[in-house]
Formats: C-alpha cells, sequence, structure tokens
C-alpha cells in the first residue's frame, strides 16, 4: 500500500499564499468609478442595471456615452484576452493586479498609446490589441470629456 504525500507545509499555511488584492484603490472619483462599472460588469454582465445606476447616478443625462463605450470595452477585452483577467469584489477596498494594469492602461491611453499598448499586450498576453486599445481611449475620453478623469493615483 503506498502512501499519499502529505502537502508541504508552505502551501497549508494560509499566511504564505499570495495576496490576491494587493494595490491600494486610486484615489480620484473618476478611477473609482471606473474600476466599480468594470467590477459590476465583469461579474454580471455588460448589461448589470447596477453599473449603468452608477454611470447614470455620476453622470447624469449624458451617462449613455461611456455606458455604451464601457459595454464595447469590455466586450472587446473578453474577446482578445488569452488569459482570466483577476477582478475583486465590488466591495473589495484593494485592486488586483489585474486591475491596476487596466486602469493605467486607461489612464495613459490618451497620452501615451504606445505604453497603454504594452499594459494591454502584458494584461491579454497578446499582441494584437489594437481594438482593445481603442476601447480604452474612447471610454477614457468619454469620462474625461464628463467630467470626471480616469487618473490612477493622481491628486484629488
Amino acid at each position: 500500500m503506498s502512501q499519499i504525500p502529505s502537502r508541504p507545509a508552505s502551501l497549508s499555511t494560509p499566511s504564505s499564499a499570495p495576496a490576491i488584492a494587493d494595490r491600494p484603490m486610486p484615489h480620484t472619483s473618476g478611477s473609482r468609478l471606473f474600476l466599480f462599472a468594470m467590477r459590476r460588469m465583469a461579474s454580471a454582465g455588460v448589461n448589470d442595471a447596477h453599473a449603468a445606476n452608477a454611470l447614470l447616478g455620476n453622470f447624469g443625462k449624458s451617462y449613455r456615452r461611456p455606458l455604451i463605450l464601457m459595454r464595447a470595452m469590455m466586450l472587446e477585452f473578453s474577446r482578445v484576452s488569452n488569459r482570466k483577467i483577476l477582478v475583486a469584489p465590488c466591495c473589495c477596498h484593494r485592486m488586483t493586479g489585474d486591475e491596476a494594469r487596466m486602469i493605467r492602461a486607461m489612464t495613459t491611453s490618451r497620452n501615451d498609446p504606445a505604453k497603454a499598448f504594452e499594459d494591454l499586450s502584458t494584461l491579454f498576453m497578446e499582441t494584437a490589441v489594437l481594438g482593445a486599445l481603442t476601447c480604452a481611449q474612447a471610454v477614457a475620453q468619454s469620462y474625461a470629456d464628463l467630467g470626471c478623469p480616469i487618473d490612477l493615483y493622481a491628486e484629488g
């Protein structure tokens, strides 16, 4: 009768597990709104009413543009990605590394598209991310046009 080897001590202790949501939340309201809507759409689908209501509450009558663009962006991200993107629950007060990279790509998409392209390529493990970059630029521009720019850890 052979014995099944026990688990190594490093795998059985919860303290040695890597932190999943290990990044601090962004400081700006635009980044927090984007993160909330993105998390809701990732978990409940692109037609989530809570995400739409959050955008309506923040942007008023002009909410449709960022909502439609975010829906298109989320669908494009899921189409392009060659890996699962780790998204924290909406109630989490920290960000995952994937969420931080996505918000950084959103932040740089308008001013430094090459850096955003590199971030999205790394995030999706794919080199053909031009459509995803275009969607990110459109969403970031819509937030900025409505007075709520997406800035990772900017003052404000």
